[in-house]
C-alpha cells in the first residue's frame, strides 16, 4: 500500500525543510511542494489562480498515486482549513493509499524567530509574519496529526513523522 504523506502548517514553520529531509529518509519517494504551483510572476491570487493551482497538485498528485515506481509521496503546503485537505482528497485516486495528515505546529515566539531570520535574509517579506501568525490557530481544529516543531531540529521531526507512517501501517 502506498503512503501519501499531507504535510501541512502555517507559513514559515518548516514545511519545505522537514520534507527535503524526509525524501531521504524514506524510500521509493516522490515529493510535490504545494507553492511550486504558484511560482508565477506577477504573483496572482483569484478565483482562477486558485482553482489552477489546485486542479495542477491534484494532476500531480494522482499522477505520482498512479506511478508504480513510487511508494511514498510527501505533499507540503499551506493547509489551514480542513475543506483544502478534504477538497485535495476528494479529487485523488486513494485506492491502496494510506494517508498520512499531518500539521507542522509552532509556538508564536519560535514562529516570529524563523519568519525573522528569513525576512533579514531577503527570502520572505515582512506581511508574511503577521498572516502566518493569524493562520497559527486554525491548524489546531485540523483532523491532522500535530507535531510541535518550536524546538526540534529537523531531525527529530523527521523521526517522528516516520514514526506516525510506520504506526499507520
Amino acid at each position: 500500500m502506498k503512503k501519501l504523506y499531507l504535510i501541512g502548517g502555517t507559513m514559515g514553520v518548516g514545511k519545505t525543510t522537514t520534507c527535503q529531509v524526509l525524501k531521504t529518509k524514506l524510500d521509493k519517494i516522490v515529493f510535490l511542494d504545494g507553492d511550486w504551483c504558484w511560482d508565477m510572476h506577477p504573483f496572482v491570487v483569484n478565483k482562477e489562480t486558485k482553482k489552477l493551482v489546485l486542479n495542477n497538485i491534484c494532476t500531480l498528485l494522482n499522477n505520482d498515486i498512479k506511478c508504480n515506481t513510487f511508494e511514498n509521496i510527501i505533499f507540503c503546503w499551506v493547509m489551514h482549513e480542513q475543506s483544502i485537505i478534504d477538497d485535495i482528497l476528494s479529487r485523488l485516486d486513494l485506492n491502496d493509499v494510506k494517508v498520512i495528515a499531518i500539521s507542522l505546529v509552532c509556538q508564536k515566539e519560535a514562529l516570529e524567530k524563523r519568519i525573522q531570520k528569513d525576512i533579514d535574509q531577503g527570502i520572505r517579506k515582512s506581511d508574511v509574519l503577521k498572516r502566518s501568525i493569524e493562520r497559527m490557530e486554525m491548524y489546531q481544529k485540523l483532523d491532522t496529526y500535530k507535531i510541535d516543531v518550536s524546538y526540534k531540529t529537523v531531525e527529530e521531526v523527521v523521526n517522528e513523522i516516520m514514526k506516525v507512517g510506520v504506526k499507520n501501517d
